[in-house]
């Protein structure tokens, strides 16, 4: 790649250049930012819009990986799951999951074996092990088929994944990093011993970067970026595996999520989802289509209902579902025969022979990304003179600092305080902002001071504080990642939004 260029419009120089805006690359500016390394992120596209936004949503060790023998990645993500439980209450909880026990697919003793090693692989505070329970007299066994008598409930994790990125992102801002989203890495090439990149703008606005270290966290185009830069044969393969989901109306009542044995072997969850809804899936079908063009198939989403329906008393059938989603996960290429069974684990692979360090990640799951990132900056930091120690295991994200990490107290304490916010949207913005809702409302001491409500449940006060914080610029960023507003709000209300946008854009920029 050439490293010519005709117009720039500004430089920028930094010790790191980070290429990807999801979460292993917001993670990794993160914790450099917080070693005092300069950092430059920058994304084609919006904060978390492609893999990471378009996950299952939970915080999780993965119970399946260990019929694969994954012991040491269930491990590390276990002891992550309780780590970041405490450092975003407000965007993360925990989440009861119930299996119900199909005697043809997997015995009782075999399932009974491996909750006993998911409870017991890293120490749990604040999870609840796992027990037997009989739908006869548990809440979970009433939207269940009658055949289903027995089974299993344990504990893993739920989170906002989009907000995760945006959090991530936000705090490595106010340690000083760079984040520029719909910026493109154009070129990029080792000059007089740094790394010279150009980017560019929706706009067409190009900024030069000096950096004395880049990391490719690209994601789905990771393997494409690295050939780019350094053409020859990669040491580790990339499999792109698409999983897609449904949301429908409410299954069920209660706060349980299910996790169901399919007949292929595979599984799927249901859970609850932005309180009206049911979330179903995820599918694992291989992919090698351009990763920004992925979207679920009609095959897809019948394999989804026709599974649920095994095992719910009302069918779920396609005319129900009402949102659908689907991510290309970037995975490491272990052969595999079937794409579901595709290790979750990581490889971060560093360049650092004539050249400046490249360092490209592979693989990689939502639960262990922050570990991931201490260990990217660990192998960095080295080569760029740091020897600031790792510093995020037992660190807040914004807004995580809540009461004694206890998001109920948090509520109770905004209700008080509060009192004029509808409880809906107290609850809302708890959830979303957790202690920054004080940034959010500034002076407002009425829902009239927020400003004209643009969208049911969607004031001026919260569109500003998305732009001038969050690098929201878009009624999809703002609808679907930096909320879930979509799924509430009437048809026709993202074009409505992007109207407003683009009015309020001309007259006060």
């Amino acid at each position: 790649m050439g490293s010519a260029m005709a117009t720039v419009d500004s430089d920028l120089s930094c010790d790191v250049l980070v290429v990807g805006g999801g979460v292993n690359g917001t993670g990794i500016a993160r914790d450099a930012a917080g070693r005092g390394l300069s950092v430059v992120l920058c994304e084609q596209d919006d904060l978390a819009s492609h893999t990471s936004s378009n996950s299952t949503k939970l915080v999780h060790g993965g119970l399946r990986y260990l019929e694969h023998y994954e012991f040491r990645l269930v491990r590390s993500a276990l002891g992550e799951r309780e780590l970041l439980l405490d450092a975003a209450p407000h965007i993360m909880w925990p989440l009861r999951f119930v299996m119900p026990h199909a005697p043809h697919l997997r015995p009782m003793w075999l399932l009974r074996a491996g909750l006993f090693l998911y409870d017991n692989l890293a120490r749990r505070r604040r999870l609840a092990g796992s027990s037997a329970i009989d739908f006869r007299n548990h809440p979970a066994g009433r939207p269940l088929r009658d055949t289903f008598r027995r089974g299993f409930v344990y504990s893993d994790g739920w989170v906002d994944d989009a907000r995760l990125v945006t959090l991530c992102a936000v705090d490595a801002a106010e340690r000083g990093a760079t984040v520029l989203t719909r910026t493109r890495c154009q070129s990029l090439a080792a000059v007089d011993g740094r790394w010279q990149a150009t980017l560019v703008d929706r706009a067409g606005r190009k900024t030069r970067v000096m950096a004395r270290a880049v990391v490719n966290a690209a994601g789905p185009w990771a393997a494409s970026f690295a050939g780019s830069i350094a053409p020859g044969p990669a040491r580790h393969r990339m499999r792109l595996v698409k999983g897609s989901h449904v949301v429908v109306p409410r299954i069920f009542d209660h706060p349980f999520a299910y996790i169901f044995q399919n007949e292929d072997r595979r599984i799927i969850f249901a859970i609850p989802y932005e309180g009206d809804f049911t979330l179903i899936g995820t599918t694992d079908v291989d992919y090698d289509a351009e990763p920004s063009a992925v979207s679920i198939q009609p095959a897809e989403i019948d394999y989804l209902c026709a599974n649920a329906s095994r095992y719910f008393k009302r069918p779920v059938r396609a005319k129900d579902v009402v949102w659908t989603y689907a991510g290309v996960r970037p995975l490491l290429d272990d052969e595999s025969s079937d794409a579901s069974e595709v290790t979750r684990d990581y490889v971060l692979e560093l360049e650092n022979g004539q050249s400046p360090p490249l360092l490209s990640v592979f693989g990689g799951k939502i639960t262990t990304f922050r570990k991931l990132a201490e260990e990217a900056v660990n192998r960095l930091a080295p080569l760029l003179g740091s020897n600031a120690p790792p510093w995020t295991v037992h660190t807040v994200l914004p807004g995580g600092d809540l009461p004694g990490r206890d998001y109920d107290t948090f509520v109770k304490q905004l209700a008080a305080s509060h009192a004029w916010l509808p409880e809906g949207l107290r609850r809302r913005y708890a959830r979303a902002y957790g202690t920054r809702i004080d940034m959010l409302l500034g002076t407002a001491t009425s829902l009239a001071e927020l400003g004209e409500e643009v969208l049911p449940g969607l004031h001026v006060a919260e569109i500003r504080y998305l732009q001038d914080r969050e690098w929201a610029m878009t009624a999809h960023d703002i609808l679907w990642r930096r909320s879930k507003l979509g799924l509430h709000v009437p048809a026709g209300s993202e074009a409505r939004l992007d109207d407003w946008l683009r009015a309020h854009r001309t007259k006060e920029d």
